[in-house]
Formats: structure tokens, C-alpha cells, sequence
């Protein structure tokens, strides 16, 4: 059975990067693996407040999110489960960030041979996590990267790492609709305007028959507040921008000729 393996910096990113290839692998007889790499107690907590706001309850946050990563993980797909146990490093410039135990202060060797440990267990030959920017720059995202890209290399199963992203005409269309239509967007979508090129995409799958299944696990992290215009956003506009997911490939382990431009495994025995 293949297997393909998320790498992803917190609760919710899972529903909000992959959950379309997951729910579409998981038809598809392919084994989906999750590792999350912190709680995400940083977020919002349950009077509204995030880790960089008096009176914020990490514990609690935690708690809450720990729950709703459980139910999101399952409802895309995912059939393991496992998290780091690393504190949230919060938006760069944040106290937090000067935590010892903050994912972004990670022991970098250390934490990529656990990943490639679970990779080779796991036989995962294909691996999904963020790029070089982390996405739109949260250091969380960044150590994801980092650890990732050393796991392939030292495992002995991974074959290619893939990298979330959309082209750049994707999202400039869709933050011109969205902010036409008096949507307010989150503010990591708007962030990630400074994205790639359209040549760069080396993988675009069509999973718009999941997207109401995405939307719903979004939903499902419903204590992160910032992420409630895309729940309630209209079905075609949320299907401009998640309705493909886009893969840059990162990493690959020959210099073969890559056969994916529909299927992250394309061309693997």
C-alpha cells in the first residue's frame, strides 16, 4: 500500500493545506500520515485571546485544539496520527519565540531523524510539508521545512517532498474576488500574495469534489476564529482557491524522469 506523509506546524494546517489530496488518496487505497509538529497553544484560546494577548490560556488552547485536530485529521482522511510535542513559537517577533521548547528552537538533527524514523516505518515514499518561506513566513512553518527536508535525506523509503503552494494567478484572483465581494480573508492568505510563479507548480490536482469535505474540517477547528470567512465563504469561491491544490516538487531522491502532473505518486512503483 503506498503511503503518503504530512508534515504539518500546527492543528487546522492539515484541513487548510492538504486536506483535499488526503480525501483523495484515502479512495484511492493510499495510507495517509499525519505528524504535527506543536498543539498550536498559542492560538486563540476560548474567550477570543491569542498568545500574544494578557490573560491568554495556553493550557486550554491546547486542549481544544488538540480535540479538534483529532476529528479534523479524520474527517480528510488521515489514518495515524502523531504530534512532536513542541510549544507553538507564535508569530516571529513574539516573546514566545525565545522559549527553549518552542518548535522554531528545535534540535534540528534530532528532530529529523524521529520524522525519518516514522517515515521508513511507515514506508512513506511521497512527503508533503511547507517550503523554504514556510508558506507566508511563520517561523513554525519554517522549522517544518527545515526538519522535513533533512528527514528525506536521512531515510531510507522517501522519494520525492512535495510543497503546498498557488501559482500566483491563483491568488491574486482570488484576494481580488474574495476582497470585492466584502470577504475578509485571514491574514496568512493575504500574506502569501508574495508567492511563486505558475511555472514553478510541477504538480495541480483537481480535488473540487472535496471541497465541501475541507470546508467542513476548517469548520471543525472552530476555535480559531481568524479562519470563519473561509467556513462561511460561498462554495464557487472557495472552490477557486481550494478547489485545486497546487505541489511544487522540493526534493526527490533520483534524477528520473518525474511522471506527476496529476498524481503526487505518478511514475513510483
Amino acid at each position: 500500500m503506498p503511503t503518503l506523509l504530512c508534515v504539518h506546524a500546527h492543528p487546522d494546517d492539515e484541513s487548510l493545506f492538504t486536506a483535499g489530496i488526503t480525501s483523495h488518496y484515502a479512495e484511492r487505497e493510499v495510507r495517509n500520515v499525519l505528524i504535527t509538529c506543536t498543539m498550536g497553544q498559542l492560538g486563540f484560546d476560548d474567550h477570543g485571546r491569542s498568545g500574544a494577548d494578557l490573560g491568554h490560556d495556553a493550557a486550554v488552547t491546547r486542549a481544544t485544539r488538540a480535540g479538534e485536530l483529532m476529528r479534523a485529521g479524520e474527517l480528510v482522511g488521515f489514518d495515524r496520527q502523531l504530534t512532536l510535542g513542541f510549544k507553538d513559537s507564535g508569530m516571529m517577533g513574539w516573546l514566545a519565540n525565545q522559549d527553549g521548547d518552542a518548535f522554531m528552537n528545535a534540535d534540528v538533527e534530532a528532530t529529523a531523524r524521529f520524522i525519518a524514523d516514522v517515515i521508513d516505518q511507515e514506508n512513506a515514499s511521497v512527503v508533503v510539508t511547507y517550503d523554504e518561506n514556510g508558506f507566508y513566513g511563520h517561523p513554525d512553518h519554517v522549522m517544518a521545512h527545515i526538519v522535513t527536508r533533512r528527514a528525506v535525506e536521512l531515510s531510507s523509503c522517501a522519494q520525492r517532498l512535495f510543497y503546498p503552494v498557488v501559482p500566483r494567478s491563483v491568488l491574486k484572483s482570488f484576494v481580488h474576488q474574495a476582497l470585492g465581494q466584502g470577504v475578509s480573508l485571514p491574514a496568512w492568505v493575504q500574506d502569501a500574495v508574495a508567492d511563486i510563479p505558475d511555472e514553478l507548480v510541477t504538480c495541480a490536482m483537481d480535488v473540487s469534489r472535496f471541497s465541501a469535505r475541507k470546508q467542513q474540517a476548517i469548520a471543525t477547528h472552530a476555535s480559531q476564529s481568524d479562519n470563519a470567512d473561509l467556513v462561511t465563504m460561498d462554495a464557487e469561491l472557495f472552490a477557486l482557491i481550494f478547489g485545486t491544490e497546487y505541489y511544487q516538487l522540493g526534493w526527490r531522491r533520483d534524477e528520473s524522469s518525474l511522471a506527476c502532473v496529476e498524481d503526487l505518486f505518478g511514475g513510483l512503483q
